[in-house]
Order: C-alpha cells, then sequence, then structure tokens
C-alpha cells in the first residue's frame, strides 16, 4: 500500500526536476535575470524545493554567475538601475557622514594640539596639581594648629618662668 505511494512522489519529484531544470534553460535562452525566486515561479515548485535539491540550487547558483552567452544578454531593467542608484545614493550618504565624523575629530586633535603647543592651555596634569594642592593644604592647616599650639604652650612657659622669677626677687 505503501509502495504506490512512494513511486507517486518520486514520480512528482521528477515531473518538479524536470521543470525546473527547464525553467533554467529558457531563463539562459531568454537573457533574463536567473534568481532562485524566479526560477521557482517559472517551474511551479516552492523554493523550498530548489533549497531542499542542493544540485538543482547549484545549477541556479552556476547558471546565475554565467556570463551571458552570444543569445543572452546581460538584464539591465529599469528598476535594477534605480535599485543601484538607491544603493549608492546611500552608501554615498553614509560615507559623506563618515568624512564629516573625522573631519570633526581631525579638527578637534588639532585644536587642542595647537592649544596645548601655544601654551594659552592648562597643563595636561592639572587634575594631579589639584590633587597635590588639596593635599599641601590639608598638611598645611596641620602645621598651623600645630604651631598654634606650641605658640600657647611657648607663652604659658613664658607666664610661669616670669611668675617663678618674680617669686625668687621677691623673696629675695
Amino acid at each position: 500500500m505503501t509502495a504506490p505511494m512512494i513511486e507517486g512522489k518520486r514520480a512528482d519529484s521528477a515531473r518538479r526536476r524536470e521543470r525546473v531544470l527547464k525553467a533554467i534553460d529558457a531563463a539562459l535562452r531568454s537573457g533574463e535575470a536567473i534568481t532562485v525566486s524566479g526560477l521557482a515561479r517559472a517551474a511551479r515548485v516552492d523554493r523550498t524545493f530548489l533549497y531542499r535539491h542542493r544540485d538543482l540550487l547549484e545549477r541556479v547558483h552556476t547558471a546565475a554567475a554565467s556570463p551571458p552567452s552570444e543569445g543572452r544578454q546581460a538584464a539591465v531593467t529599469r528598476a535594477s538601475l534605480q535599485a543601484d542608484l538607491a544603493n549608492a545614493l546611500e552608501r554615498n550618504t553614509r560615507l559623506a557622514q563618515r568624512v564629516r565624523q573625522l573631519e570633526k575629530r581631525l579638527s578637534e586633535s588639532l585644536g587642542e594640539s595647537a592649544w596645548a603647543d601655544s601654551g594659552l592651555g592648562a597643563p595636561t596634569d592639572v587634575d594631579q596639581l589639584q590633587r597635590r594642592i588639596a593635599i599641601l593644604e590639608q598638611e598645611l592647616a596641620e602645621v598651623r594648629g600645630q604651631l598654634d599650639e606650641r605658640t600657647e604652650e611657648l607663652a604659658a612657659a613664658r607666664g610661669a618662668n616670669r611668675e617663678l622669677t618674680r617669686a625668687i626677687n621677691q623673696r629675695n
């Protein structure tokens, strides 16, 4: 029971293969563009049929890549020219944008270099110098605090010396 079904499936596949081969030959003779979708449409098969049969797919790609023969002219249509033009314009836009970006980076780099070379700009290690200033200011505040303490201690010691000297002088 399944053998006739298998044979029927094989016969159907063979008929489809024959239609694809005829469509490839017809496309080569007519000079039209050869694509998987176009050949599948011409052979009345699904594109997946071509993708499942690697040998047919390779023939399609070989036929599409083959140079036009004497009887076959390269198919240049208005739509293909418009697509090429649209792609070229898009590429041109992308390249122009990239050029503007690179010009801006170059301008910034040259500007920074000229600013640094002129001596007008801040030194490149400003952050390091500012950190060093903060540390030195903190150390200065600590040293001033120590100096104030010692000055007070010295004043107290001088006061004590005066009192002791006065006390000694008054006894005598």
